[in-house]
Formats: C-alpha cells, sequence, structure tokens
C-alpha cells in the first residue's frame, strides 16, 4: 500500500490493515518482539521528558519506553493510530500523529529522544528520513535506530549459492519487495555521520530469525542466546537486524516558546492544541478529530 506526497518520496502506508494482528500476535513471531525487547533495554533505558516515536504503528514497542513525561506516537496511517490508542487507552502522556516522515511536522529542536523501529526499511530516501529527525531533536537528543541489514548470514548464503542476484556486500540500498529496503551497515553509519549523528553503541538481532530455530528450541533458550550475542562483534554485524544508539552532534534550535507543531506544508510554528487548527502562514486546515492530529497533506481517509 503506497500514497503519493508532493514532493516526497513514496509512502508505504499500513492504513486499514491489520498488521499488528496478522505479522504479530497470530504469527511466529515471539522470538522476534523478545529479542527487540532485550536491545531496547540494553540501549535505551533512560528517559526523558519528550520522545518521538517514528513509525510507531499500533504501539507495539510503546508501553517499553520507560521513565518518559510525554511520547509522541507518529504514523502514516490513520488507523493504526487508532488501533494504539485502543492499545494504550486514554492519557495525557501519548501524543497521536498522523504524519510524513519526510515531513515531520514540529518545530525544530523540540525532542529529548526519538526511536524509530523497523520504519527504515520502508523508506526508500534514507537520509532525506535522518536528515529530518536530526532536525527535530534537541542538542544531544539520543535516537535509536533499527534498520534491516542487508548483509546478513542468510543473504549472503543465498547470494553465494546464487539463490539471488543482489549483493549483500553492495553498499548501496536493495529493494527486495516494493518500497521494502535492506541496508548496508556502514552506508547506514555513514549516512548517520553525514545528517549530524554520532553512533555510540550497536547491537545485532535476531541471530535465529528462521522458523527451524523457532520450532525446535525453547523459546528462553533462543532468546538468551541472542542476548548474549547481540555485542558480539563482528557477528553483531551480519545479523537480519542491526540497532544503533545515536547522539546528536552540535547545536540544535531551541522551540519557540509555546509552539510545538510545524505546518508540513510552509514549515510555520503552530501550537500543541486539541482542536482543529488553521495556518495563519498558508491556510492549510489541520484537523484533530478522535484524539489524533492530521498532519498528512494528501490525507487517505
Amino acid at each position: 500500500m503506497t500514497s503519493e506526497n508532493t514532493n516526497t518520496p513514496p509512502v508505504c502506508s499500513y492504513e486499514g490493515s491489520d498488521y499488528q494482528t496478522s505479522f504479530w500476535d497470530t504469527a511466529n513471531r515471539r522470538y522476534e518482539d523478545a529479542v527487540e525487547t532485550v536491545a531496547l533495554n540494553k540501549l535505551f533505558n533512560q528517559g526523558g521528558k519528550l520522545l518521538l516515536e517514528l513509525g510507531a504503528g499500533a504501539g507495539r514497542v510503546t508501553p517499553r519506553y520507560k521513565n518518559w513525561d510525554r511520547i509522541v506516537l507518529l504514523d502514516y496511517s490513520r488507523t493504526q493510530l487508532l488501533q494504539a490508542r485502543e492499545r494504550l487507552g486514554e492519557s495525557d502522556s501519548y501524543i497521536f500523529v498522523a504524519a510524513d516522515i519526510y515531513k515531520l511536522p514540529f518545530v525544530s529542536g523540540l525532542f529529548d529522544g526519538a526511536t524509530m523501529i523497523r520504519t527504515l526499511h520502508h523508506m526508500a530516501d534514507a537520509p532525506r528520513t535522518l536528515r529530518e529527525v536530526r532536525r527535530v531533536l534537541a542538542e544531544d537528543g539520543r535516537f535509536l535506530l533499527e534498520f534491516a541489514n542487508k548483509r546478513n548470514f542468510k543473504a549472503i548464503l543465498r547470494w553465494i549459492l546464487r539463490g539471488q542476484h543482489w549483493n549483500p556486500f553492495a553498499p548501496e540500498q536493495v529493494e527486495f519487495v516494493k518500497l521494502n529496503y535492506n541496508f548496508h551497515p556502514k552506508t547506514i553509519a555513514k549516512t548517520l555521520r553525514e545528517v549530524g549523528f554520532e553512533k555510540q553503541k550497536h547491537l545485532g538481532v535476531s541471530f535465529f530469525r528462521s522458523d527451524w530455530f523457532k520450532n525446535n528450541i525453547k523459546h528462553e533458550r533462543l532468546v538468551s542466546w541472542d542476548s548474549r550475542l547481540q555485542n558480539f562483534a563482528p557477528l553483531n554485524t551480519f545479523t537480519p537486524s542491526i540497532f544503533t544508539l545515536n547522539r546528536a552532534l552540535g547545536a540544535s534550535p531551541l522551540p519557540p516558546e509555546g509552539q510545538f507543531f510545524a505546518c508540513p506544508v510552509c514549515a510555520l510554528p503552530l501550537p500543541e492544541s486539541k482542536a482543529t487548527q488553521i495556518c495563519p502562514g498558508c491556510a492549510h486546515e489541520w484537523q484533530y478529530k478522535e484524539g489524533i492530529y492530521e498532519f498528512r497533506i494528501n490525507p487517505e481517509s
């Protein structure tokens, strides 16, 4: 499912999807969910004032972010955010925003931290994505990024056996399914540096992402093995999933007093208000409905 936004790359949308149920709740992915939680606890266990969760979906990971005063759940899909509201309940600690990551609707320097898990692999323009994340982070803000690693053991084996045409050692990203991308870890590291991040730590995750392992070895044992190997170099750069913790370098502008959002069309600052707003700069109407801020330029619903 895709949607086109003016002057931005195509967007992968989960509007109307049962992704949470079909991919996580009823599929055989308890192992992946558990080892991602292990990595998250290792890398991102400090809280703060304001966290931006990019690609939050139905809120699967949100409760695992501890000690944050407020969390902004951002996703392109409104229906996914409605599921997240149902899952998390009514709370002033959560802010739900439907928006395009390529045009984040926030003033610069607003957030103390940001996370992006299982989301970059849908972004056709990774540098533009990461540049936007850096823009909305405060000075020394923390950014936890997960990305799909093209240089993983299974991909290398398939390439050697000529079961796939693309080279897992080549630096460019590969689109293996429409709007689904794998990245080379060195390319992601280089891009992070170029847009203003300093990598602090990384972990390899999902060493045993195979139905054979999940069906034949006790779940707790697999998770324990994965936890021990996540820090083990150089093997932890050949896993299908890599988590990196990064720090925003250099100065960030201070958000204007009383301003929170920024118009995705003209970038004019806007206040946080639980009401529909009309931008005084471009006259675009940004709706607030069912507890969700609508900042998609061309909304699907």
